[in-house]
């Protein structure tokens, strides 16, 4: 039975996952990397219910970027294929679930069959009031950012918008995080898999206070119980924002 953690004092609301590591851990096995990345798709299943479980209130999970575009056009049409075959298998128990299911990114760019899929899953889920669960979907922070730059540009030349107003809050409403997906709270906490220490490109301006952790687990091998003990460590951190 796991332990509910929601009355720690500084259980985190937000959590966002660096899922890195499927390839090589096909890699390791010989097998090929969509086999690694299909193990991946059945880790983030149990990432999911054990955030549902222990309290987690939003759960961002990074499952393309736009730099992974550069990959062989196999490894790209068989992601897109996993996340039909995820929305297929899995969208009536997350609705069971009340999980809610929001995009980040720009996934009209996806395959059409991905695009369908997103978009029943969104329907699907919309009005649902537990776990929110992002996934970032052809999706870079610099590209975000431009795009709210763009934006707000627009409406400063509009006429909208004068710039002696525009504050940070004003850039967060035009980030994807912000008024279309309900001005989602920046994440508490961001966790990375398979040794690597770095964001790459993912919820920079939404990180500039989060917390970080690293582990050496490739993205397949880390447990909904690895997951639950970053969680807790994160509970005995103090947060000072700047303060002191």
């Amino acid at each position: 039975m796991t332990q509910a953690v929601t009355s720690l004092p500084a259980m985190p609301r937000h959590v966002a996952v660096i899922m890195d590591g499927n390839g090589r851990w096909a890699e390791k096995r010989g097998i090929p990397k969509l086999a690694g990345h299909n193990a991946g798709m059945l880790a983030m299943k149990e990432i999911i219910k054990r955030a549902d479980i222990i309290g987690v209130k939003y759960l961002t999970v990074y499952a393309f970027s736009t730099e992974n575009w550069k990959r062989s056009k196999e490894e790209v049409g068989g992601i897109f294929n996993l996340l039909v075959k995820y929305v297929a298998s899995e969208l009536a128990e997350l609705h069971e679930n009340q999980v809610k299911v929001r995009i980040l990114g720009d996934y009209t760019e996806i395959p059409d069959a991905a695009v369908k899929s997103i978009e029943k899953a969104l329907d699907t889920t919309k009005d649902n009031q537990g776990l929110q669960f992002n996934i970032a979907l052809n999706y870079g922070g610099r590209r975000e950012i431009l795009q709210a730059v763009k934006e707000i540009s627009s409406q400063v030349a509009a006429g909208t918008l004068k710039v002696d107003t525009i504050t940070e809050e004003t850039i967060s409403r035009y980030l994807y995080t912000g008024e279309e997906n309900d001005n989602l709270p920046d994440p508490d906490l961001i966790i990375r898999t398979s040794g690597e220490e770095r964001l790459s490109n993912f919820l920079l301006w939404q990180s500039a206070y989060s917390e970080l952790a690293f582990t050496d687990s490739l993205w397949p091998d880390f447990t909904p119980e690895e997951f639950e003990h970053i969680v807790r460590a994160f509970a005995g951190r103090k947060r000072r924002f700047g303060g002191r």
